[in-house]
């Protein structure tokens, strides 16, 4: 199975709520022991291991939120077999700091890495772990919001989305999307 984390290069986003899916394949990374490496000439991070008896292929895309699916031709050419469904992380700001929901298919919602991926896969087909950033407050803006980290008192919800991101992964590799499905998009998960 491949997870690809969303997000953004660079110690300047390192932290920053946009970054939800880079700091999920980071634990994944943990999680499994693996080291993720950038290959010769290729845009992304990747490491590759095995979880009861399942490949796992971890990726952080290199070349910035908006433009996350170049990286999709080369990973499928070599990575994409009927065991490795895509999974993409990222942040989501429809859902509150600590929440995390899965889907399987459906639009972009504005999110410009998702619209990404969904134009260079060529389809809406592929799992999405959505990790909960909120709304700025008010009539923030919104590139300041998800560009910025959270602040003290949203840091640990936001710490609890992300490790929910995590389990939910885990999960994915031990059953059915659909169990993954009904354990994470319960209200109040």
């Amino acid at each position: 199975m491949i997870f690809i984390g969303l997000g953004n290069p660079g110690p300047k986003y390192q932290g920053t709520r946009h970054n939800a899916g880079f700091m999920v394949i980071d634990e994944l990374a943990r999680f499994f022991s693996l080291k993720l490496k950038k290959p010769f000439f290729k845009n992304y991070l990747i490491a590759r291991g095995l979880y009861q008896s399942r490949e796992v292929i971890l990726i952080k895309p290199l070349t910035f939120m908006n433009r996350s699916g170049l990286i999709l031709p080369g990973i499928i050419k070599k990575y994409l077999g009927s065991d490795n469904l895509p999974v993409v992380v990222c942040d989501n700001m429809d859902l509150a700091y600590g929440e995390c929901r899965i889907k399987t298919k459906g639009s972009y919602s504005g999110h410009n890495g998702i619209n990404s991926i969904i134009k260079n896969y060529g389809s809406d087909d592929f799992i999405r772990i959505y990790i909960g950033i909120s709304r700025p407050a008010g009539y923030g803006n919104i590139i300041t919001h998800v560009l910025s980290k959270p602040d003290e008192r949203e840091l640990p919800e936001f710490k609890k989305g992300v490790e929910r991101g995590v389990s939910a992964a885990v999960l994915l590799l031990t059953t059915t999307v659909a169990r993954v499905m009904n354990e994470y998009n319960r209200k109040n998960n």
